[in-house]
This record gives structure tokens, sequence and C-alpha cells, in this order.
């Protein structure tokens, strides 16, 4: 149960709704819309154990639940209604090993942010759109937006003022504690005037926190100004491409890939991003014959850094946000034509040997990510056999 929701409305409802759900149940929903939308959720139903919701109950956060403020906790009483600060949502679902109920159903959707002033964090640059309407409301010219480095301009258009800034660059500052890795920069709106001035100058300060599972976007305005306050989520930019050698300089653009079988396969993960003191490594790499379903029939080459699989290796890298692997190629039983890998990847700051990225290979069934990693899921695949090609034990 649970998982992650991208779409902008859908249903939410506890394990086997309208029937009884199961006991010992932990189900975390991450509800993610588009960039400047909110989400609104509303129950329509809630049949649980009622009294202190210490047993069974539900629980509401205004984005990540490890690091986002609870909304709201219960388990019986009126149908709530919820809309969030952001365009993110968390809901989780916990029940004992004790009694069980018909348990609850919510829908939720998108709703526009409504703000003259928008931030979206990419993989390499702050992307923020001031309203030129806003700027004009507070008494200022497109003119006078400057960033802290004022050799790095935006782009002025009819209606907005428009900066890309970089991670690396234009005076961004990175900084790191305990929870988060963050970026931040000040875009200043300066008052005229050479000897007095009547209004006082506005800075925007953005930012963009690297959190456990997920980008935290930050904007006000500082200076006894009206404030601004945004706030969005995203995911870090990776992906994982097939090589058609161990050099790593071509790669195989043909989809489905079609392979002998224990044919050597070559994989490159790649993180974009601009900070250059970022690490990624493989943590969990799983095979399936159903892209959508790694649990029924699920082959793991590699798990929590412990390869599985004997033909899986590791190779050197030239940069810290690349990690490459192989395995030899192999096809599942009961005619199924299909492989899909589904790789988690680790993020990790470069020589923070405390992290997993440095630990390698741990005996735990299942680790905790800390406050400065990110886990990233890639589906890639699929692979197919060559047809007419007989099993054969050769590589290549």
């Amino acid at each position: 149960c649970g998982g992650s929701v991208s779409h902008s409305s859908g249903v939410l409802q506890s394990p086997n709704y309208p029937g009884s759900y199961p006991n010992d149940a932990d189900c975390v929903w991450e509800i993610q819309v588009e960039n400047n939308f909110r989400v609104t959720l509303t129950f329509r139903d809630i049949a649980m154990q009622s009294g202190t919701c210490q047993h069974d109950y539900i629980e509401v956060y205004d984005g990540p639940l490890h690091s986002s403020s609870l909304l709201g906790r219960f388990c019986s009483g009126s149908f709530p209604t919820y809309v969030s600060s952001s365009n993110m949502m968390s809901v989780r679902f916990h029940s004992d090993s004790r009694y069980s109920f018909r348990g609850f159903q919510a829908h939720y959707s998108s709703i526009p942010a409504g703000h003259n002033t928008t931030i979206q964090c990419l993989p390499d640059y702050m992307h923020v759109v001031v309203s030129r309407d806003y700027l004009q409301s507070q008494g200022y010219s497109a003119q006078r937006v400057t960033l802290k480095d004022s050799r790095c301009r935006p782009t002025v258009t009819s209606q907005e003022v428009v900066f890309n800034i970089p991670y690396n660059g234009c005076g961004t500052i990175q900084e790191e504690n305990n929870d988060t890795i963050n970026y931040s920069n000040t875009i200043r709106v300066a008052s005229s005037g050479y000897v007095i001035k009547r209004k006082k100058n506005i800075n925007l300060h953005v930012s963009c926190k690297m959190l456990r599972k997920s980008w935290q976007q930050v904007m006000y305005a500082a200076e006894d100004t009206v404030d601004v306050n945004e706030y969005r989520f995203g995911r870090y930019d990776m992906n994982i491409t097939f090589y058609d050698s161990p050099a790593f300089q071509r790669q195989v653009r043909s989809s489905p890939y079609l392979i002998d079988l224990n044919q050597n396969l070559y994989l490159q993960a790649c993180l974009r991003s601009s900070d250059p003191n970022l690490k990624v490594v493989v943590d969990t790499c799983v095979a399936s014959p159903d892209p959508r379903d790694f649990n029924t029939l699920a082959y793991y080459l590699v798990r929590n850094g412990c390869p599985r699989d004997s033909s899986y290796a590791t190779y050197y890298s030239p940069s810290s946000h690349f990690a490459r692997f192989k395995f030899n190629a192999f096809e599942f039983m009961s005619r199924h034509p299909s492989v899909y890998l589904k790789c988690q990847m680790l993020v990790c700051r470069l020589g923070d040997y405390s992290s997993h990225c440095y630990r390698g290979c741990s005996s735990r069934a299942k680790r905790d990510t800390s406050s400065a990693e990110e886990e990233v899921d890639v589906v890639v695949g699929p692979l197919q056999l060559r047809e007419g090609d007989a099993p054969s034990g050769s590589t290549r």
C-alpha cells in the first residue's frame, strides 16, 4: 500500500477498502502535483478504531513525511479537508494488531497556487519568475531587479522577469547541515534615489534544499515587505543507459535492447546536477518481467549495496555523477520474453565517508537513508532475446 502519486486528481483508500483493512499496516502516500499548484484532500469515509487514535490512525503532512509539519491526525469524527502550502502532501495510514474496520476513502485534486512569484528547482539551476504586475504594485520597475551577483542578468519579457540561477555560480551559496544541503541566492529589488529614499528594498531569498527524498524550494521576501512564501518539491534527474562495451563510449539506443543469453551488459547511471560535490552509487537493482511489478517475480542483482548475482560487477567512473556496472544477460523461466530493471540509486555528499555511498555492502535487510542522502528509483528496459538465437554460454 502507499507509494508516489503524481496525477492531478485521484482517490486514496485503505487496503481492501471497503473491506476490513489488515492489521499492522503502515502505508504512506506521497502526492506530488505540478509546480505552482497545491493539493486539496477531502475525506469521504472514515471507519476506524476511535478513541485516542493511538492504535489506528491517519496522518496528513504538509509535504514529505519526515520533514514537514503535521496538518492533522485523526481516526474518527467529521470528514476533514486539507490544503497543502506546496505542490506536495503526504498521507500516512497506520493500524495495529488488534481490531480491524472498513478504513477510509479520500479524494484529492490540484488547485492553482495563485501567486505572482514562482520558483522551480531544476537539475542545474533555479528557475524564478517574478510578475511585472507584482513589481509595479510595489512601485518598482523591472529594470531595478538584480541578483546578488549583478553580472547575472535576468530575461525581461512584457509580463515577467525570469532568472535562471545556477547552483554553482552567480553568487549561489552552498551550505550543509544535519538535515539539508542548501543552495541559496538573493534577488534584489532596489529603490531608486541617490540622497534619500522612501521605499524599502525588496530581497527575495531563494533556496533549494536537499531533503531526504525531495528538493524543497523556498522563497520569501524580507525587509518589511509583503511576504511571498512559495514551496515546491521535485526529484533528482537520473537516468540509466546501456553501453555496448566496457569503454562506455557508445550508448545502446534501440528499444527493446535485443541481446543473447549470458551476454555482458554494461550500464551507466548518470545524475544531472550542477553541484560537483555529489556522489551517486548503485544501491539496489532488481529484475522483473513486468515493469509495474517488481515483487511477484523478482531477481536481485545487487541489494543494499551487496551483490546477489555472481556476474554483477562495478567499474571505475571518471566522475562522481556516474556509476558504472555490468551483469550477464538472462531471461526469466515460463516464457517471459522481456526483462526490466529497477535500480535504486543513492546520492550523497562527496567525501561524506559516514554515508551509505561509502559503506558498501550492508547486512541489514532494509536500511534508512540519512538526511543528507537521496534515494532515486529508475526503471530501464525491456531486454529481449534475439529471435532465432539459441542460448549460448559465450560472452561478448
